[in-house]
């Protein structure tokens, strides 16, 4: 195996536009199961992870703040030295902060430094679900008279309360997110959207960074049993810079300025998800032509509605203003 691109850029930061630094590598719990997402946390912060990314949907941030206060009392280290983001679910977008304090009660935390907009569509508060309520007819319960920018300013409001520091949105669009930011006094300091080499969403990407927004990655391997794991020239970069094709797929986000949020409650995955590595402008380029063939979006919930990405429709058209 190759040797001539080792230097471990794991540790590399971004900054928001906030000013405040960002790991560029950090650890998903999405779908991490109960009784594991705990001991991941706690070992990907003994590892040297310093950003763990959650969300109140996903039903484990009680096991994700004890892990977060298992991984510091180990390791000597301060709240102040990790980078926590958690996200505002759909059936909360008109009781924004009575969400992040339910966030913020089961992390064990007072603040956390960034918080996103989950999704860019409300559902229904009263609905037959806490999280997912559906119609008689078994369609998602949405709030269609709820727009995003409506929330989001409801989300610049916690700016001043000290229990966020960030704020931000995910799942927004090129076009959803040129309607938010018509309409609202802060730009968001990220946008966290599905990445990776069989969706790059270049202009999304190029769209929040002239605007200075951070992209922030999830399924930044493609998800589970991604065929990006085996794909020829994902297989060829690991194979010339010494390092796994998962850590050679993160290492393509980090060149290319878009923070990777990989999922595992694996410890020896962890540790080898965080050997991030400098890659040459040739094994950028082999990466970055892998969705030549055509995208492929994993990620993909039945909402109902259309949320402005190009290579996907998700139903009738709604405006996001």
């Amino acid at each position: 195996m190759g040797s001539t691109q080792r230097e471990n850029l794991a540790d590399t930061v971004f900054t928001l536009n906030t000013g405040a630094k960002i790991p560029a590598l950090g650890l998903g719990t999405w779908q991490s199961a109960p009784g594991e997402v705990s001991a991941a946390v706690a070992h990907a912060i003994k590892t040297g992870y310093r950003h763990i990314d959650c969300a109140w949907c996903y039903g484990n941030e009680d096991e994700v703040g004890q892990g977060i206060k298992e991984g510091l009392e180990a390791t000597g280290l301060k709240r102040s030295d990790l980078f926590i983001t958690t996200k505002l679910w759909c059936t909360y977008h008109t009781r924004v902060e009575e969400n992040l304090d339910l966030s913020l009660k089961s992390l064990g935390l007072e603040y956390v430094d960034l918080y996103l907009m989950h999704w860019p569509v409300a559902m229904n508060p009263n609905g037959n679900d806490p999280k997912f309520p559906k119609k008689p007819d078994g369609s998602r319960d949405l709030d269609l008279e709820r727009k995003p920018a409506a929330t989001y300013k409801e989300m610049e409001k916690l700016l001043q309360t000290g229990k966020v520091k960030a704020i931000g949105v995910s799942n927004f669009s090129k076009k959803f997110l040129e309607q938010l930011l018509s309409v609202v006094d802060v730009v968001p300091a990220a946008n966290q959207i599905e990445n990776h080499p069989l969706l790059p969403q270049q202009e999304i990407v190029d769209f929040c960074t002239e605007k200075g927004i951070i992209v922030e990655a999830y399924s930044p391997l493609g998800s589970t049993g991604s065929p990006l794991l085996k794909n020829e020239s994902v297989t060829k970069v690991a194979e010339e810079t010494g390092v796994s094709p998962g850590t050679a797929l993160l290492s393509y986000h980090v060149a290319r300025g878009v923070l990777a949020l990989p999922k595992s409650v694996t410890p020896a995955r962890i540790e080898q998800n965080f050997n991030v590595v400098k890659l040459t402008s040739e094994q950028l380029s082999a990466l970055e032509s892998v969705s030549k063939a055509g995208t492929q979006r994993i990620v993909y919930p039945q909402f109902g509605i259309n949320f402005g990405f190009p290579d996907k429709d998700y139903g009738a058209p709604h405006s996001a203003a």
